[in-house]
């Protein structure tokens, strides 16, 4: 990092959030000898998570130790820096965006949005309190300590595209699973393909979600049955944090960034975003790997620049 005349930190690249995208895109721009600042305020994007599974080499550790050893990893290299501390705007262009911290300001080249996604639970008795406990997104990620169970699927839209080859695959995992429409009707083919697959299909509203001793229990319905019910899956709306939604940037019908396939820039040149924010298949080595591929693209593009402009690498550092 470099504080110019004015006292402003300049640098290379920011990126934004301090989670599996923002550390992995932090570690390769350190590499490549490019001036970082990592910045990380807030809670983590899914914080009532307790391990990290399905990761390469890291499979079942604790979140917090995963993003400790990637800090101490980053601590190797002098010319990246980690603060904690929150992005209140961005502002300027490709080339040179002022970011305002909550106790500074910064010039950077370029940016990397890797903040993840805010999820909001869903309005039912119980939810909050199960949520990353028993209730889950992907079973990628917990499929397997909960396999054989009684498992259920919350599908507030089953006429969604994906609630059928979802709710189908989780059979993978267990033998009884049962699809919840929560009093939402599904006929026609949806139907005879899920009853083909044996999932179970109840469309009684619930009433709650009942919290035992080792976490979900069972699932009250209005009409007064209870089915019992181990690991609930759920898809809850998903929305992005404020500095993200400030910028304006094009969005899909998901809400998710529309970022290039290859650099991962979003509708605003110059700035990139990598993980949740993006993309509905999330998981921490798919983010990971996102970040990487944001931070090596920037890093091609800065390079070349240098290149052309006939300077020495070493005015990367």
């Amino acid at each position: 990092m470099t504080t110019n005349n004015d006292t402003h930190t300049t640098c290379d690249v920011l990126v934004v959030g301090g989670g599996p995208a923002g550390l992995a895109a932090a570690l390769t721009l350190g590499r490549a000898r490019k001036r970082v600042l990592l910045t990380d305020s807030g809670p983590r994007r899914n914080a009532a998570a307790t391990h990290v599974y399905n990761f390469l080499t890291r499979d079942g550790t604790p979140p917090d130790e995963m993003r400790r050893v990637a800090r101490e990893q980053l601590a190797h290299y002098p010319n990246v820096a980690v603060r904690d501390v929150g992005v209140r705007a961005i502002a300027g262009e490709k080339g040179a965006f002022t970011i305002t911290l909550d106790d500074d300001r910064v010039i950077a080249r370029r940016v990397i949005l890797a903040t993840g996604m805010i999820d909001e639970p869903i309005a039912l008795e119980g939810f909050a309190a199960l949520w990353g406990r028993s209730i889950f997104q992907c079973p990628y990620c917990h499929g397997w300590e909960a396999q054989g169970g009684r498992w259920g699927v919350l599908a507030l839209h089953p006429e969604a595209p994906h609630t059928v080859p979802f709710a189908t695959m989780l059979r993978g995992w267990s033998d009884d699973v049962t699809l919840y429409t929560h009093g939402t009707s599904i006929d026609g083919e949806p139907r005879a393909r899920l009853e083909a697959a044996g999932v179970t299909i109840e469309t009684t509203p619930i009433a709650r979600l009942v919290d035992g001793p080792r976490g979900l229990s069972s699932i009250a319905l209005e009409d007064g049955r209870s089915i019992a019910c181990e690991t609930l899956f759920a898809h809850p709306h998903q929305r992005q944090v404020e500095v993200v939604r400030s910028l304006a940037l094009a969005l899909d019908d998901d809400g998710m960034l529309k970022v290039d396939p290859m650099t991962k820039e979003t509708s605003v040149p110059g700035i990139h975003a990598a993980g949740d924010l993006a993309t509905r298949g999330q998981g921490a080595i798919l983010a990971a790997a996102a970040g990487m591929q944001a931070a090596a693209a920037i890093n091609m593009e800065l390079t070349a620049a240098l290149v052309s402009a006939g300077r020495s690498r070493e005015s990367t550092r």
